[in-house]
């Protein structure tokens, strides 16, 4: 964990959420559907079991915490406790949670309301605030441009793309909920994409992810764009995965004349 960036946990709400009913995760082709519903046992028991296992094995790893909430009271108030707590470096707010006040409708899916909750999070930290965006809308780049406006240090992309699954034999949804995020290998291409149109709109760094399981999956996000990458699922798939990741990034380097990731960094080569 030392030789990582940061780490990033999963979603921490003010109080517990029980998440969705099982079967909530399916495999599928290239990649994993989740239903999960941002299952976490709320901000307190995060602070008491969690953070301080990262602080104890994790010391020199910069902690990012998600942040996840109904309301933009919410998300605030989540962010009002956990600055309290040193082990914290940043958050990542995610806006793909949907937003009671509205309907249900995604935070994420919205310039508005996603502008209104960065807004609420800048104003209750100085930390570094990462906004987590959302594939499933017609404009990343609005809403990219309308968290940076309202204060966010950067944006992370891509979450999960939305997708199901169906048993042919049984014709039912193979997931309880029906509908789940689609995630791995399969959505790398969108992912590609949408960082290389973010990057390029925004003046804030892009944290690239979605379908990362290799050294040069991550290369292709830096030369999109990104100024660094997240890696998710490929987890699931090898508990090493980022360690195998890094030491293929240090090969990578060296084989092509890269003194500094940095260098990597928007260097695609478009056109003639």
């Amino acid at each position: 964990l030392g030789r990582l960036g940061a780490l990033v946990t999963k979603g921490v709400s003010l109080d517990l959420w029980e998440g969705n009913p099982s079967p909530r995760i399916a495999e599928t082709a290239s990649g994993m559907l989740n239903s999960i519903g941002l299952q976490n046992p709320g901000v307190e028991a995060f602070v008491e079991r969690d953070l301080a296992w990262l602080a104890e094995n994790a010391p020199e790893t910069p902690v990012i915490v998600n942040v996840s909430g109904h309301s933009v009271a919410e998300y605030a108030a989540v962010i009002e406790r956990l600055e309290r707590e040193p082990g914290v470096a940043g958050y990542e707010v995610n806006i793909s949670c949907p937003n009671v006040d509205a309907g249900g409708m995604a935070f994420g899916t919205d310039r508005v309301s996603a502008a209104e909750v960065t807004a609420a999070c800048r104003a209750a930290t100085k930390r570094t605030l990462v906004v987590k965006l959302s594939p499933n809308v017609t404009d990343v780049v609005s809403i990219a441009r309308s968290v940076e406006d309202a204060g966010a240090d950067a944006v992370s992309l891509i979450n999960t793309l939305l997708g199901m699954a169906i048993d042919a034999r049984t014709r039912r949804p193979k997931l309880a909920r029906v509908v789940g995020g689609l995630s791995g290998p399969a959505i790398k291409p969108v992912a590609l994409r949408m960082v290389w149109q973010v990057a390029g709109a925004v003046g804030i760094p892009v944290v690239g992810m979605g379908g990362i399981m290799e050294a040069e999956d991550a290369v292709e996000f830096l030369l999109a764009g990104a100024a660094a990458v997240a890696v998710g699922t490929a987890n699931f798939v090898d508990p090493r995965a980022c360690e195998r990741i890094l030491n293929g990034l240090e090969s990578y380097c060296r084989a092509n004349g890269v003194g500094r990731m940095a260098e990597l960094t928007g260097a695609l080569e478009v056109g003639e």
